[in-house]
C-alpha cells in the first residue's frame, strides 16, 4: 500500500492543452453479484484492465499527478484513475494491483460517513467505506485523497450557504485528517451546474471531476469515462475512441468558471 508517486505542487493556473485528459471512473472493486447500479468491478477484471493499460503503453496516475504532468507537457501516456465514494475495498483490492504496476490513483471520500456504508445507494448492497484510520494511511503512502462532499449529497439546486458547507467543510475535515492539502473535488453522482463549479473554486480546490462532457467541461468539471465489470480490452479501446470523439466536439475550457454578470 505504499508506492512512492511524485507529488509535485499543482499550479493553480496550469495551461494544459485543450484536449481533455482521459480519466477512468471506478467505484467499488469487489466480488459482488448484487450490483444493480453496475458500479462494481471484480478484482480479477480490475487486474486485467490495469494490465491492458500497461500493455498499451499507458500509466495510471492520480488526478493531481496527471494535471501537474499536463502543465509540463509530459502527460501523453498518462491516464487518470479515480475511485468514487471511498469504499474500503479500494485499499483491500485496488491498491495492491495499482502498486504492482507502479500506478497511482485518487480516492474521493465522504468525510461525514467514513467507517459507515453507502446508505445513499437505496437499491444496492451495503458496502463498507474507508475508516478515519485508513484514509490518512493511504494519503501518507502517496495515494491522493479528494473530497466527494460531506455526505454524498448532489450539489445542483442547493442554497449557496449549503454549497459552501459541502465544499469548504469537507475540504477542511479531510485536510485535518490527512495532515496536508486536499486539492481535488468530485461531484456526487457526477451532478454539476455552474453554481456548484463556482462553490468548488471558491472553496480553494484546484480542480473537480464530473462525468459527462458538456458546456461546463473544464478544470472544474473534468469529464470521466465510466468503467464497469464488462469492460475488457475491446470495450476499453472503444471507450478511448469515444472519449476522443467527444473531446473533439467540446475540448477543455481553460478559463475558470465565472459568475454571470
Amino acid at each position: 500500500m505504499e508506492p512512492e508517486p511524485q507529488k509535485p505542487r499543482l499550479p493553480s493556473q496550469a495551461t494544459e492543452s485543450r484536449a481533455a485528459p482521459w480519466i477512468l471512473m471506478y467505484h467499488s472493486v469487489a466480488d459482488e453479484e448484487d450490483d444493480p447500479y453496475l458500479l462494481t468491478v471484480s478484482p480479477r477484471r480490475f487486474a486485467a484492465q490495469m494490465d491492458w493499460l500497461r500493455r498499451t503503453g499507458r500509466r495510471g496516475v492520480s488526478i493531481r499527478e496527471l494535471l501537474a504532468a499536463r502543465a509540463e507537457g509530459r502527460a501523453d501516456h498518462l491516464v487518470g484513475l479515480t475511485f468514487d465514494d471511498g469504499y474500503a475495498d479500494f485499499a483491500r483490492h485496488a491498491v495492491p494491483v495499482l502498486h504492482r504496476h507502479g500506478f497511482t490513483a485518487t480516492a474521493y471520500v465522504v468525510p461525514d460517513l467514513l467507517g459507515s456504508d453507502n446508505g445513499w445507494d437505496v437499491m444496492g448492497p451495503r458496502k463498507r467505506l474507508l475508516t478515519t484510520e485508513q484514509v490518512p494511511e493511504l494519503a501518507a503512502a502517496g495515494w491522493e485523497i479528494g473530497s466527494h462532499g460531506l455526505g454524498h449529497q448532489a450539489l445542483p439546486g442547493l442554497p449557496p450557504e449549503v454549497l459552501a458547507t459541502q465544499t469548504r467543510e469537507s475540504r477542511r475535515a479531510l485536510e485535518e485528517l490527512v495532515g496536508g492539502p486536499v486539492t481535488g473535488f468530485c461531484y456526487p453522482y457526477g451532478a454539476v451546474d455552474l453554481p456548484a463549479t463556482l462553490a468548488v473554486q471558491e472553496a480553494g480546490y484546484e480542480y473537480a471531476c464530473a462525468i459527462d462532457h458538456g458546456e461546463l467541461t473544464g478544470r472544474f468539471a473534468l469529464p470521466r469515462c465510466y468503467v464497469g465489470d464488462r469492460d475488457g480490452a475491446l470495450r476499453l479501446t472503444a471507450k478511448r475512441g469515444r472519449h476522443r470523439l467527444r473531446d473533439a466536439l467540446t475540448g477543455l475550457r481553460q478559463a475558470r468558471p465565472r459568475k454571470p454578470s
